[in-house]
């Protein structure tokens, strides 16, 4: 009887264990879903970015509509963008720190957003033209257009220059 308890034991034993063949297919399939799953996540930092900079254009061109809409068709100036959209306005656009009967409309943002990627990354300065180093935004104050300061060159992982989002 010791005899039978034992083999009884032994198989018990035998069956808690996995056998080759069911780890050789637990490697492929964590392998299969490595080859899948890293290509993509590696895609995920440039994509984050480029939907950062997705976001931040259309904060920025809100704002600019809303001051658009408020001071009856008039579009912020290029020298003070900062001042008319981050305080308080009056109707004709004079900027005020704090909200008065005068000062009323806005603020339309909080601050300028930075540039979240390319050579001109972490600067939020405007200018009139694309190029140079000193600024992260284009505004074209007579149509309100605003885009990205990066040259031609820099491009989306879909092949799409930042600065024509």
């Amino acid at each position: 009887m010791l005899a039978s308890a034992d083999i009884a034991t032994n198989t018990n034993r035998a069956r808690r264990a996995f056998s080759l063949i069911e780890l050789v297919i637990v490697v492929v399939i964590i392998g299969i879903i490595g080859a899948i799953a890293i290509p993509r996540m590696s895609r995920g930092a440039s994509g984050a970015a480029d939907s950062g900079l997705t976001a931040d254009l259309t904060v920025m061109r809100t704002a600019i509509d809303l001051y658009k809409a408020e001071h009856g068709g008039t579009l912020p100036t290029l020298a003070d963008f900062e001042a008319q959209l981050t305080t308080y306005t009056d109707a004709s656009g004079n900027d005020n720190a704090t909200k008065s009967s005068t000062y009323y409309l806005g603020p339309y943002l909080r601050e300028v957003p930075k540039l979240k990627l390319g050579s001109n990354k972490g600067k939020n300065a405007l200018v009139a033209t694309q190029g140079g180093t000193t600024a992260g935004w284009v505004y074209d104050a007579s149509t309100g257009s605003i885009s990205a300061n990066l040259p031609d060159t820099e491009l989306d992982v879909q092949g799409v220059q930042y600065n024509a989002y």
